[in-house]
């Protein structure tokens, strides 16, 4: 989180629940088959649990996921799995809670361990995203690591994405994969590579004896790009076919103007057939346009 926060919207400038709902309907009976819910962050938005409810109705749709910081969520667990949702992403990029604090610029590290306990006592997947960050949470990999002895949680380390506020970029990252798999292996040399499934964007491997798993999502490399098959649409109702991209196409604008279905379905397929082959060119595009400015906490995990 950026030390001056970040600029909040005018409800107006977000898509309603009903809109939501409506291109995720779309989406649905275009073959999308999973959706996760990640922001921002979630549970800061009101009645968000109505619309989950709703959200796991829509026939075809075979599960739903949600990435979440964790610091709201912890009471909302049992009725999360109620409704079906059994797949949690947690964001956590520290075990430290001064370390918490000065990434977050939030004391609710004891929040996000009980979201961590109330997840895991109701049998739900939960995987950990932490992003590497050089200077602030390096000594952390090996901790997050030694929770998979005991749990069985994915812990997935993330290279820190090359902009995350003012525009700045990095010309290379101290801390990619290779780097980050070498530092647990100085603990953990018996760490073994699993088979990727299809369309991972991590890099997955085990250690002997341990509950859980470890992941590394090469974020900035992208070497997954080939394989990459995920949109995402922002709460202002931008599709964005990469991340690196500034944007393709507003949803919200399209529903707004009263396009149909049919019209909303031959937009988003076009949008999709002329996506950036890889995000090093969705973010050259991006760069030639407008720069990048925003902060990562206004994209989401």
């Amino acid at each position: 989180m950026p030390e001056e926060g970040i600029d909040w919207l005018a409800r107006t400038q977000l898509m309603n629940y009903e809109e939501m709902l409506r291109i995720c309907t779309v989406l649905v009976n275009m073959g999308i088959e999973k959706i996760r819910i990640t922001g921002g962050e979630p549970f800061v938005r009101k009645d968000i649990m109505g619309f989950l409810s709703r959200l796991v109705q829509l026939s075809g749709l075979k599960q739903v996921t949600i990435t979440t910081n964790g610091v709201l969520t912890a009471p909302l667990i049992p009725d999360l799995v109620k409704m079906g949702i059994n797949s949690l992403n947690l964001s956590m990029d520290t075990l430290d809670r001064n370390r918490f604090f000065a990434i977050t610029h939030r004391d609710e590290l004891p929040a996000v361990l009980e979201t961590l306990e109330q997840a895991l006592k109701y049998g739900m997947e939960v995987k950990i995203n932490a992003v590497v960050m050089d200077g602030k949470n390096i000594q952390d990999i090996l901790p997050l690591v030694q929770l998979t002895k005991d749990l069985p949680v994915g812990v997935r380390f993330i290279e820190e994405m090359p902009f995350n506020g003012g525009g700045e970029h990095y010309a290379s990252l101290k801390w990619d994969y290779i780097k980050i798999l070498e530092t647990i292996r100085t603990d953990f040399p018996d760490i073994q590579k699993l088979p990727d499934p299809a369309y991972s964007t991590s890099y997955n491997y085990s250690i002997p004896g341990h509950k859980g798993n470890v992941g590394i999502i090469a974020a900035y490399t992208r070497s997954f790009c080939g394989t990459c098959n995920r949109i995402r649409i922002t709460p202002e109702g931008m599709l964005k076919t990469c991340l690196y991209d500034g944007g393709v196409m507003n949803v919200k604008d399209l529903m707004r103007n009263n396009k149909t279905d049919a019209q909303l379905t031959d937009a988003l397929m076009a949008a999709l057939k002329t996506r950036a082959k890889d995000g090093w060119e969705a973010e050259r595009n991006r760069i030639k346009e407008k720069g990048v400015h925003e902060s990562m906490a206004t994209i989401g995990g």
